[in-house]
């Protein structure tokens, strides 16, 4: 089968030639696969998971069809997640993919695969973050860092669906303000127009109309500290990266004086039926038309190249694995 195949760390993948995965539980037929961050992490040779085995085809997480299974029909569309670059084995940037159960998540067939690729893991995040981890309530005030990223375009649109009163997005610049006030947002900050952390703060709550009651924080850092600052009594802050940095200080007296709480979320710690479940809720938002992920598609014969472009773009390159 032709796939991506990574043969040294820090370089990309090139197209090659891979045995079809055999004896597998699920043999699933790949549709769509995105680049994302973790790929570029695992395939870098610096990530906390390890150098795997090389050569490898990357890929976390992809879109397709069920060729053959133990108890799953063929022919069923599903998203799946892979180990890819985290422990031994091949990933979804490929024409098949072998995939465990706890793995395969049937989906429906009202979004595109490249869309709901886009989506995937990212989605689950946002959704987990302000419904298990922040508990978001209806009519709360909710502010966005990172919103133009992935994670923070799903957060924004979530968060009005779930009924929050406010959702206010930070940006790195003016150029990515008018896509979140596209993508639910009730109003905008900049961070380069609010450099130091109290005047940043001040600003998050005057766009919030009021102090905040969650974040939800890919980015960690300053931007992050600021946000914290800007949390009224009972406020949550649920960080779930460190694209700024990753350190930060907080004061105690904000802390225990308004009863903070600043939280961590992972993917990792929540069950399967917890990822079908956010999986369901975000991609229903998608085919209903209240969220659009900014994505790019390319074939899989241009995977070195697509490579390349993920790293250094912040719209998420999916991979057309048929053509």
């Amino acid at each position: 089968m032709r796939a991506a195949i990574l043969h040294a760390y820090g370089a990309g993948p090139v197209l090659g030639e891979r045995p079809e995965p055999i004896d597998a539980v699920h043999l699933v037929e790949v549709t769509a696969a995105p680049i994302v961050p973790l790929d570029l992490l695992c395939a870098s040779g610096t990530s906390y998971f390890g150098q795997q085995p090389l050569p490898y085809v990357p890929g976390v997480q992809g879109i397709g069809v069920v060729r053959s299974s133990s108890d799953v029909a063929a022919g069923t569309r599903v998203w799946f997640a892979t180990t890819a670059g985290m422990r031994p084995g091949d990933g979804s940037l490929a024409e098949f993919c072998a995939v465990a159960t706890t793995d395969l998540v049937p989906i429906d067939g009202e979004l595109t695969d490249a869309a709901a690729a886009a989506i995937g893991t990212s989605g689950i995040a946002a959704w987990m973050a302000l419904t298990w981890r922040a508990r978001l309530q209806p009519g709360e005030r909710v502010v966005v860092l990172g919103a133009s990223g992935i994670v923070g375009q799903v957060t924004t649109a979530a968060a009005r669906h779930l009924g929050a009163a406010r959702v206010v997005a930070v940006v790195r610049s003016a150029a990515a303000a008018d896509a979140a006030l596209g993508g639910g947002a009730t109003q905008v900050v900049t961070l380069a127009d609010h450099p130091d952390r109290t005047t940043l703060s001040r600003r998050l709550i005057e766009a919030a109309d009021g102090p905040v009651d969650v974040v939800i924080d890919p980015v960690f850092g300053e931007p992050a500290a600021a946000a914290a600052d800007a949390l009224g009594p009972g406020g949550r802050l649920v960080n779930l990266g460190g694209a700024a940095g990753d350190r930060t200080d907080f004061s105690s007296a904000t802390l225990r004086g308004r009863s903070i709480a600043i939280l961590g979320y992972t993917n990792n710690a929540i069950t399967p039926a917890r990822w079908a479940g956010a999986l369901g809720s975000v991609l229903g938002l998608a085919s209903a038309g209240e969220l659009k992920v900014s994505h790019v598609i390319r074939p899989l014969t241009e995977c070195a190249e697509a490579w390349a472009e993920a790293g250094r773009s912040g719209t998420r390159v999916v991979l057309d694995t048929r053509a």
